[in-house]
């Protein structure tokens, strides 16, 4: 099944033409002189949007999980010590997250010479939250109860995971994508770290 115009219907032979990576040309129809496609440079940042929602999901349920198992999460709880639970859970999901980022590219940069483009962030981003998909074997832990340490070995999966990924994508030693995932992950558990003493838990 070939590609056809959106506007009107017509077969086209390709939506865009590729020069260089994040370079694109739209292809216009020739029967209605319209471009055949206008939406196909969104397709590519809706699926970052959506991963990235499912991503942080799956991490807030994480600390919600790590709360619950130190018996900080119940009915009988006071205003103050909820407030001071969903800081810590905000602080380890998004600025956890974001450091995550940060500390990646610029270890990809760093450890693996590789540029840092606005198209090869977005590669690198998808690349790593498609590659972190041993979270979800979080929601077997709303089925099943399992030990806390769980969420330690899926972490772990996850990060072998990215490297394998990074190695994949970006062509460089095992050993480099291991020391940068890890120099990242390291990052945002002393981020949990660093929020679990500021908020006193």
């Amino acid at each position: 099944m070939g590609y056809r115009c959106i506007q009107c219907g017509c077969p086209i032979k390709t939506l865009y033409v590729q020069y260089s990576p994040g370079n694109i040309r739209l292809m216009k129809c020739e029967n209605c002189k319209a471009v055949a496609d206008e939406y196909i440079e969104c397709e590519i940042m809706g699926l970052l949007w959506k991963l990235a929602v499912i991503f942080l999901l799956f991490d807030a349920y994480k600390c919600m999980i790590l709360e619950s198992s130190k018996g900080k999460l119940g009915s009988s709880m006071s205003f103050s010590s909820l407030v001071s639970i969903c800081c810590k859970m905000l602080m380890d999901v998004l600025f956890g997250n974001f450091m995550l980022l940060l500390t990646f590219f610029f270890t990809v940069k760093i450890f693996l010479h590789t540029s840092i483009s606005i198209s090869r962030c977005n590669d690198l981003l998808l690349v790593l939250m498609i590659s972190g998909y041993f979270k979800i074997f979080l929601i077997a832990m709303t089925v099943w109860e399992f030990p806390s340490s769980v969420i330690f070995i899926i972490e772990l999966f996850c990060l072998s995971s990215n490297a394998v990924a990074l190695k994949v994508m970006t062509e460089s030693s095992m050993s480099r994508c291991v020391l940068t995932c890890f120099s990242a992950y390291t990052i945002k558990f002393l981020v949990g770290y660093w929020s679990t003493y500021c908020w006193g838990n």
